[in-house]
């Protein structure tokens, strides 16, 4: 007992050092919670130039063993049929703010419309055979896509459940490589929006390196890339 008080106060002793040093260090700051981010010059992790991006984007989507295809603005609407008749779907979930003529043209053609205005229950968007979304970036060097879930993307369940996604992305949404891409989805992340990537198809391995497709996400992906 007699040892305990000097070891106590060493330890009292470098808490208030290792504070002093905290508060010395940090004395310029003079907002607790700055809300502007602080310029730092930084050279790792530059966006990488590529020779043709939408081509490298293409050739990593397809190593997924996901379809691409890709089409003209005036195309989009056929595109989405002929990706979800393909597929085998015949009832698709339509988020809101997807394209009103995009969603005409699923009508038109005999697909059966989900809106998901009020929220569709997890049990009715697993028998729902596809959803149809836009994104809000694709990066080339990964073949990834990133939703953050703003008007045409829906909230994030329905990139999750259905069996089946078809996905929307246009050229100009097409960056090189992730850091580009993380520089496009900046305003959602400080909006504190959750973010969902897309690397084709849902896969993983069961404990005996077995394929299963399908646990975390859709079995299948399709892209319409619009140039």
């Amino acid at each position: 007992m007699v040892e305990e008080e000097p070891r106590r106060g060493r330890e009292v002793n470098a808490r208030d050092e290792v504070l002093r040093r905290v508060r010395e260090a940090t004395k310029d700051v003079t907002e607790p919670r700055p809300e502007v981010d602080v310029p730092v010059e930084w050279t790792y992790g530059q966006p990488l130039a590529t020779a043709d991006v939408l081509a490298d984007f293409v050739e990593k989507v397809e190593d997924y063993k996901a379809t691409v295809t890709r089409c003209g603005q005036q195309e989009v609407g056929q595109a989405l049929v002929s990706a979800l008749q393909n597929l085998g779907a015949t009832s698709v979930v339509v988020p809101g703010g997807f394209p009103e003529e995009w969603t005409d043209a699923l009508s038109a053609a005999g697909m059966v419309l989900h809106s998901d205005e009020p929220p569709l229950t997890h049990a009715q968007l697993n028998v729902i055979d596809a959803v149809v979304s836009t994104c809000a970036v694709a990066m080339a060097d990964s073949g990834t896509i990133a939703l953050d879930h703003s008007a045409g993307q829906g909230r994030r369940a329905l990139s999750l459940l259905p069996d089946r996604h078809i996905c929307v992305v246009r050229s100009d949404q097409v960056v090189s490589d992730v850091p580009e891409g993380i520089a496009r989805l900046a305003p959602a992340l400080r909006g504190h929006r959750p973010v969902t990537w897309l690397s084709g198809g849902s896969a993983t391995s069961d404990i005996e390196l077995s394929r299963v497709e399908g646990v975390h996400g859709p079995r299948h992906l399709s892209v319409v890339l619009v140039d």
